[in-house]
């Protein structure tokens, strides 16, 4: 339901105490239309592979950086997490300069075991995460090689065995 309907309603029009908005939906700006479904499609698929067409896109609408794509069954897909689960570093580290939101998966491609351990002592659960397609922890610590080595030992030293989960 769009908020204008929303406050037109009997509902809406509970949100006043003796005329005086308690919430004031009315104050934001108008909303903003949602990204092109095909275009965040396009945009988490080539990050899988193709870094000019991501920088290209990203430059011609910014608002992609964190955009996700539903693949359906709950596997959801940002650029970062394409890039991460194929291993493609310098694509993931352009995403991430961007301001792309990080995770427990890119730390764990890249080695960063400074930040994946203290999130596996507070969410022991993480260990057995699913990422994008159900790639675990495990898968993306392989795709980082040398550089994960470390964090890959910490993750089968804790009792990770799976690199993939399934979705459905």
């Amino acid at each position: 339901m769009k908020r204008s309907h929303f406050l037109k309603t009997a509902a809406g029009a509970s949100l006043f105490f003796a005329g005086t908005p308690i919430v004031a939906f009315n104050s934001y700006p108008q909303e903003d239309p949602q990204l092109d479904k095909d275009l965040v499609r396009t945009f988490v698929g080539k990050a899988h592979s193709d870094m000019d067409t991501v920088q290209g896109l990203l430059e011609e609408h910014p608002t992609l950086l964190n955009a996700a794509h539903d693949w359906k069954f709950g596997d959801f897909e940002t650029a970062l997490g394409a890039a991460s689960h194929v291993g493609h570093k310098e694509l993931a580290s352009y995403l991430l300069d961007a301001g792309a939101q990080a995770n427990i998966f890119t730390a764990a491609l890249f080695g960063r075991m400074e930040i994946v351990k203290p999130m596996l002592d507070a969410f022991p659960a993480t260990l057995h995460a699913k990422g994008p397609h159900g790639f675990t922890l495990l898968h993306h610590a392989e795709k980082g090689g040398e550089d994960a080595a470390e964090v890959l030992d910490y993750l089968v030293q804790l009792g990770a065995t799976e690199k993939k989960i399934a979705l459905y």
